[in-house]
């Protein structure tokens, strides 16, 4: 509403019946309070208030303005309440982004969420596209690597990860470990198909592996882990996985490098609504039984 400022003082005028009554209940300058009633009235082309010495009177025109002003200021406050209702209720759609690896840690944090809060509805996007949060594209995302710098996005440690180079015991058996970086042309190799994944293990195995010694490729980690597991080469694995299963062997020292780091990514826009608050909460609350 263009005007609505001055509306809203011509209804404080009507009501206190002074000027200065009308500017400290507004939290303004009286002369901003005369300065508004003086472009009202020349906007409308009538005069809202008799003025005398104990102040200002509506006329008949600023009665009906009082009257719709006042009917207009009591929507905008219920309108109010009802937008904050919504901002506190833990409801709606929730999306969440993530890459495909760590998705399967949030899985058990959204059930548990949803047993909670039953009438949030959640979208969990696994994808290496990093999702616009400034566009609603999501409301929350988990990143990895460096911590992320855009602009009016609220970054929050979530945990980090170790990775090693593993093998299945069938692998070993046939095939043995490798001896050096000199070796790995003698072994099979499972990894990253194409060249984009920013992981630094994948980077690391990029600058040291022969690409000829890659002889499975994958856009997905549990297919990765499944082939390695089924004995056809050497992989990167998460360690707390790997090391809790018989069937895989470390083959190679653990590079401090290759740890990853996830981020819990919010847009400050969004960051305080209730649903927001409610799953970082319960984000964090489970990285930190598992630390």
């Amino acid at each position: 509403m263009e005007n609505w400022d001055e509306i809203r003082t011509a209804v404080q005028v009507a009501q206190q019946g002074t000027v200065s009554g009308a500017a400290q209940s507004l939290g303004v300058h009286h002369a901003t309070v005369i300065r508004h009633i003086d472009a009202l009235e020349t906007r409308l082309g009538v005069k809202l208030f008799q003025r005398h010495s104990r102040g200002y009177t509506p006329t008949e025109a600023g009665e009906e303005l009082m009257r719709v002003g006042q009917a207009t200021a009591e929507q905008f406050s219920a309108l109010e309440g009802r937008l904050r209702g919504k901002t506190d209720a833990v409801s709606g759609e929730l999306v969440i982004t993530t890459l495909a690896p760590m998705a399967h840690d949030l899985v058990p944090i959204v059930a548990e969420f949803q047993h909670t809060y039953p009438d949030v509805t959640i979208r969990l996007l696994n994808s290496e596209r990093l999702f616009r949060l400034e566009y609603g594209e999501a409301h929350v995302a988990i990143r990895a690597g460096e911590a992320p710098k855009e602009p009016d996005n609220i970054v929050q440690p979530y945990r980090s990860y170790e990775i090693g180079l593993f093998a299945s015991r069938s692998y070993v058996e046939r095939h043995g470990t490798p001896k050096s970086i000199e070796d790995f042309a003698n072994h099979r190799f499972a990894g990253r198909d194409g060249v984009t994944s920013r992981a630094p293990f994948f980077q690391w195995q990029r600058d040291n592996v022969p690409d000829a010694s890659v002889v499975f490729k994958t856009t997905d980690d549990f297919n990765l882990r499944q082939i390695v597991k089924h004995g056809v080469g050497i992989g990167f694995i998460e360690r707390r996985v790997a090391l809790n299963d018989p069937d895989l062997v470390e083959v190679w020292p653990s590079d401090p490098s290759w740890c990853v780091k996830l981020w819990i990514v919010t847009h400050v826009d969004l960051h305080r609504t209730a649903k927001v608050q409610a799953i970082v909460k319960a984000i964090k609350a489970a990285a930190q039984l598992r630390a």
